[in-house]
């Protein structure tokens, strides 16, 4: 066996389908074999794949034992010279594994290989290439300093930002997205240690092969996609954590004496500089727009009044209660409602903000009559900044979409955007495809692959000049008459267009993609998704939970006469607002399903009622339930099955 090919999977299914379609490609004309573990995957990854792909040898772990761990057993079963460990977030190329075993063979000193990899959005990815960590690459890495100088060979060093990306250079680290190795040099120097859970083994990797006299290559001649950000968000607080505790564990490892404190003690005080960086970007990203709708909201209804106290009723002097008082609650109200209506998602929908504006005014104009009489005020001020809100939100919003902090979601855009660059068969299907996830009047049309400008309204090689022209925003590439490597040039050339590029193998049963590094990937699959998973829909599920148990406290003798249990009903009212439970939810679920609390009902009312049931009707009634679930149903069963409320 020439070559072993080790692929470690935690709930990354679709990701994992599009990379093996790639896989199975490259392998052709080698004596290979594919090995996937799964890390106790909790979204029936290997019931969905193994049927597609019975050539691969799929093993399952019990627990998630860390990426290292998995990586070991895989070696344990595999037979190969060569051995390559690749993510399952990874596009290959048709010749990816060819060229790479090529210059193994024209490279004895050569220990470890990696590849150019670039993200989803054709990006290159600097980890491709890295130098050892030292106190001095950290600092620089972490006070900036290597951004502002990407190609100083001093500020630069930790990702070897001096060396050129489209040669092939001699490295100090290589990726574990892309790791190939001999066999003989993996039993000579150990395989991961897993005492690294997921970061940092691949250095610790690359410098026992560095080490035992091998030398680390970085080759260029092939790219790879990564689409990354699969298993752990990065930039956010636990990557933070879990990045710089791997680096902890490899300087106590291989560097020893006053290095290996100082080393300790610098990133440990990097840990605290960065996660502090973090805390503060993400308490600024989360409360700052929130600050500025509530400055906007203020404004609008101050010049609201003013201009009515001036143009409208000006025999009226409105008191100063009116900004004291009565501004500030309107404020609230209608931040709560922008809320719940979904308008401080990652995504800007402009009917959110419309939704949330018309239950803000409705809501105020209902309690108008329940104010004190001093702070009451014409009806036509509410209405009049409301719509000045809604202006001066919107074009803020706007403004925050064209500077890229915030972005529109596809359904946001009325009119057609998406580009399919495939043959005319490839097409149809992927038409039907996206017709049947209501994505059918947002196709423009067809992109030519292959030379023929029978039905197409551009070609592929003209993307830098059409795309604009056509006012495209996604353009989803099809593979097989398209070939992974053109795909994958494809990608890389039109990075600068501003296009979000998916990817969707022939024969498979999903389109992904990945916009950023940074963030988790788009995914459309042939599944139903399951309604109870919206953002949307888990904010109403909370609030209608605790609105519910904060009505049952304020009435609570009341319950003490029609609810079984009425001691246990006030701890579940409790118990819920605390966020430990929920009114409705689940009868043993199954880890496939949207994570819920513990529940005090079934789907279908008290749980001791569905206990005859059979486990595959329990099943089916918890997965329609989060299939279908709609906020009105949650409602209707807490009052149908009212006297359960002590479950």
């Amino acid at each position: 066996m020439t070559l072993s090919i080790i692929i470690v999977n935690y709930n990354v299914k679709y990701f994992l389908e599009q990379c093996l379609y790639s896989v199975t490609k490259a392998v052709q004309g080698i004596e290979a074999e594919v090995i996937v573990v799964d890390n106790h995957s909790t979204d029936d990854s290997l019931s969905y794949l193994i049927p597609k792909f019975p050539q691969v040898a799929f093993f399952q772990n019990e627990t998630n034992s860390g990426f290292g761990k998995a990586c070991n057993r895989g070696f344990g079963e595999a037979s190969g010279r060569y051995i390559l460990f690749l993510n399952p977030d990874t596009i290959v190329a048709e010749d990816s594994f060819t060229k790479c075993l090529q210059f193994f063979e024209s490279h004895p000193d050569c220990g470890a290989l990696g590849v150019k990899m670039i993200d989803g959005s054709g990006a290159f990815l600097k980890e491709s290439k890295r130098a050892f960590p030292s106190p001095q690459t950290s600092l620089f890495k972490l006070a900036g300093l290597a951004s502002l100088f990407p190609k100083s060979k001093v500020f630069s060093r930790y990702h070897l930002g001096h060396l050129d990306k489209e040669q092939s250079h001699e490295v100090d680290v290589l990726a574990g997205a892309f790791f190939m190795t001999k066999k003989e040099v993996l039993e000579k120097v150990g395989v991961f240690d897993e005492a690294f859970f997921m970061y940092g083994e691949d250095v610790d990797l690359s410098y026992r092969v560095q080490k035992a006299g091998y030398k680390n290559y970085y080759f260029s001649e092939t790219t790879i996609i990564h689409f990354k950000g699969e298993s752990t968000r990065r930039g956010s607080l636990n990557y933070v954590r879990m990045f710089y505790q791997a680096m902890i564990i490899f300087v106590r490892k291989h560097y020893g004496g006053a290095r290996a404190s100082f080393f300790n003690f610098s990133i440990r005080l990097a840990i605290w500089i960065r996660a502090f960086v973090s805390a503060l970007l993400k308490f600024f990203t989360w409360i700052g727009i929130r600050v500025v709708d509530a400055i906007i909201i203020l404004a609008s209804f101050y010049i609201a009044k003013e201009a009515w106290a001036k143009f409208v009723r000006t025999d009226i002097n409105y008191p100063n209660q009116l900004l004291l008082v009565s501004f500030p609650i309107f404020t609230l109200i209608y931040l709560t409602a922008a809320y719940y209506a979904g308008l401080y998602d990652r995504q800007f929908r402009l009917r959110n903000l419309l939704r949330s504006t018309l239950i803000a005014t409705v809501t105020l104009l209902s309690i108008y009559a329940l104010l004190p009489e001093q702070y009451r005020f014409s009806r036509g001020i509410v209405v009049l900044g409301a719509i000045a809100a809604f202006v001066f939100i919107t074009l803020q919003r706007w403004l925050l979409v064209k500077a890229g902090v915030l972005s529109e979601p596809f359904d946001a855009f009325s009119k057609p955007h998406i580009l399919i660059a495939a043959n005319g068969k490839e097409f149809s299907d992927v038409k039907k495809f996206l017709a049947e996830k209501g994505f059918a009047d947002r196709i423009i049309g067809r992109v030519g692959i292959n030379g023929t400008t029978e039905n197409v309204i551009a070609h592929i090689n003209d993307m830098d000049t059409t795309a604009k022209a056509l006012d495209a925003k996604e353009l989803i590439f099809c593979a097989r008459t398209l070939s992974y490597k053109t795909l994958i040039a494809l990608t890389e050339r039109y990075h600068s267009l501003g296009l979000k590029f998916r990817y969707h193998a022939s024969s498979s049963s999903s389109i992904v993609g990945s916009d950023t590094s940074t963030e988790s990937g788009e995914i459309l699959s042939e599944e139903a998704a399951f309604n109870l998973a919206t953002a949307s829909n888990k904010r109403m599920k909370r609030l209608i939970d605790v609105a519910a148990s904060i009505i049952f406290l304020l009435t609570f003798p009341v319950h003490f006469f029609f609810v079984r249990n009425s001691l246990q009903f006030f701890a579940n009212c409790f118990a819920i607002i605390a966020g430990s439970k929920t009114w409705i939810g689940y009868i043993n679920a199954k880890p496939s399903l949207p994570l819920l609390r513990k529940s005090i009902l079934a789907p279908n009312g008290a749980k001791q009622l569905s206990q005859k049931l059979s486990a595959e009707n329990i099943h089916l009634l918890n997965y329609w339930y989060a299939r279908n679930y709609e906020p009105a149903q949650d409602v209707k069963t807490i009052f149908i099955q009212y006297k359960y409320l002590g479950s």
